[in-house]
């Protein structure tokens, strides 16, 4: 199993669509939320084919026209802050924020834990956990526009630049 992770999106739809053509493969998709307006949950919606799941971050203000485009996608589950997935037994936590997910890391609980937030790639190995933080799809912070695929088999994060 493959699994797409991005955060961050801000609106950027060019930057999406590129996002989406470079995980066109996985098999899941999760965003650590940011996505900001509810034509992102259309774009996404439309423009992966499997499952994904999203949760909330600070800067989703529309939670009302976001969940009501969410609604028209049978494939979208939005989880609010934070969501406790079991993929085919892998667990895996999601949140916005890097300081939710490093406990979540340290406890050991969860095969993955994914966030976002503050906009950096980063990929952190405890044992037999594994964080990511895919950056932003954004790319407008940092100067780097990134994305993330997890590999489920081999526990490998493919860092996509976009």
């Amino acid at each position: 199993m493959r699994i797409a992770i991005m955060s961050d999106i801000h609106d950027h739809i060019s930057r999406l669509a590129t996002a989406l053509e470079r995980v066109r493969n996985a098999d899941i998709l999760i965003c650590c939320g940011d996505l900001c307006s509810p034509f992102i949950m259309r774009q996404l919606g439309e423009g992966f084919a499997g499952p994904i799941h999203i949760v909330f971050g600070n800067n989703d203000g529309d939670l009302f026209r976001l969940t009501a485009t969410a609604a028209r996608f049978s494939a979208i589950t939005l989880h609010g802050a934070f969501a406790d997935l079991d993929l085919d037994g892998l667990r895996v936590a999601v949140t916005h924020y890097p300081e939710i997910a490093l406990p979540l890391l340290e406890s050991g609980r969860y095969g993955l834990v994914c966030c976002g937030h503050n906009h950096q790639y980063s990929v952190v190995q405890r044992g037999a956990v594994t964080l990511v933080n895919p950056g932003e799809v954004m790319g407008e912070l940092y100067g780097s526009a990134t994305c993330a695929v997890y590999d489920r088999e081999t526990g490998d994060v493919t860092r996509h630049d976009l």
